[in-house]
């Protein structure tokens, strides 16, 4: 079983940066691919930003040029730096990991962290 807890949410004025961490326990020997996912009320689920093993990066159009993803896969955590906040990125952030290779030898798919909550308001 693998479990991703995150922090780093909070309340920011818009302009104001924050960084979410995301760390994924558990049997685990290799995570292919972590990422952040976004869910706004009333919205779908939407891609932030997602990163391989190898540092290969993707980010929503939304917030290219102002988020930045990186991971640490000793420690099998996922950052993500977050500049220049707008109130339309207030969501819940949702941590992702996704071709798990645990000690099992075995591959397990898509786990999900519990979301952190992002707000941005004056």
């Amino acid at each position: 079983q693998v479990h991703l807890v995150e922090s780093g949410g909070g309340l920011v004025q818009p302009g104001g940066s924050l960084r979410l961490s995301c760390a994924a326990s558990g049997s685990i020997f290799s995570i292919n691919a972590m990422g952040w996912y976004r869910q706004a009320p009333g919205k779908q689920r939407e891609l932030v930003a997602a990163i391989t093993s190898g540092g290969s990066t993707n980010y929503g159009d939304s917030v290219k040029g102002r988020f930045s993803i990186s991971r640490d896969n000793a420690k099998n955590t996922v950052y993500l730096q977050m500049n220049s906040l707008k109130p339309e990125d207030t969501a819940v952030y949702y941590c992702n990991a996704d071709r798990v290779l645990v000690v099992a030898g075995t591959y397990e798919y898509d786990y999900w962290g519990q979301g952190t909550q992002v707000t941005v308001s004056s």
